[in-house]
């Protein structure tokens, strides 16, 4: 049985995340706030050396990396807690022996915050470069380029980042868009996943078996969360900005606008809650 450090365990994803990693294995939780369940907690911040010390006697052979601050904090914030704290937590936890790290990216690390973004392609690659202008995304994206670092003098070490959707409860499903104006996160609008999918996602990477390396993956669904058809949708937000000819072909018409099929090939997950 390993150990699993399930960090931001006293949050939406983490809650769930925690019981569900416990029934196979070993699971301790930090967090700066109690998430109750019953499971091994450790208070602190996983950015801070003297608070990761608490885990100096425990053999952590996998850590699911969710704590972060989220979207619409200040730059300077989303560098230092997601940026730096996940350098920190990499170095102490690498230099320990833990060989599997998963971490929480976003599908927001590619700019998706600003009405003026426009993707390369769509749908879209799992490392689509970063073109956000508003600092969260950049600090998923920079977090992502921490991971790569560390590998790089860890070579035996497994990360697997997961670009994760906008997530929402089960029992709460979000209205599906329609067409209408571009707002602020409108690829998050139409890019959801049901909580019990991510958990499923976050549990599949950490058990999955250890390939040294780094992969990047969008864990998202493999269809939008939309009424209307997902061209009829982009092409109001971005006219003939962007190439949507894919969703023009036959049984298209309302695939995700994230590309799911590598967390598919190599994961085995497709999201079961649909729109």
């Amino acid at each position: 049985m390993s150990v699993v450090l399930v960090t931001g365990a006293s949050g939406f994803v983490g809650r769930a995340l925690a019981p569900h990693l416990a029934k196979n294995h070993e699971v301790v939780c930090m967090s700066r706030k109690n998430p109750e369940n019953e499971l091994p907690w450790i208070y602190g911040d996983f950015s801070q050396f003297e608070d990761l010390r608490q885990l100096d006697d425990i053999n952590v052979e996998c850590v699911v990396h969710l704590a972060a601050v989220i979207g619409g904090c200040f730059e300077r914030e989303g560098i230092m807690v997601n940026v730096e704290g996940t350098r920190c937590l990499m170095r102490y936890l690498a230099e320990r022996g833990c060989q599997k790290f998963v971490t929480a990216s976003s599908i927001a690390a590619i700019g998706i915050q600003s009405p003026k973004f426009r993707p390369l392609m769509v749908p879209v690659s799992d490392e689509h470069p970063c073109f956000d202008r508003d600092g969260y995304g950049l600090s998923k994206y920079l977090m992502e380029e921490i991971t790569k670092y560390v590998q790089r003098q860890h070579e035996q070490i497994d990360v697997i980042n997961l670009r994760l959707s906008s997530v929402f409860a089960d029992d709460s499903p979000p209205e599906r868009v329609k067409i209408g104006p571009i707002g602020n996160w409108a690829l998050g609008s139409v890019t959801m996943m049901a909580l019990s999918d991510a958990v499923i996602a976050f549990a599949a990477a950490a058990e999955s078996e250890h390939q040294p390396g780094v992969r990047t993956m969008n864990a998202v669904c493999p269809k939008s969360w939309v009424a209307d058809p997902v061209a009829d949708i982009l092409s109001n937000w971005w006219g003939d900005d962007v190439d949507l000819s894919h969703f023009a072909k036959g049984g298209n018409d309302y695939d995700a606008v994230y590309d799911p099929s590598r967390i598919r090939d190599e994961l085995g997950i497709v999201a079961r809650v649909l729109p």
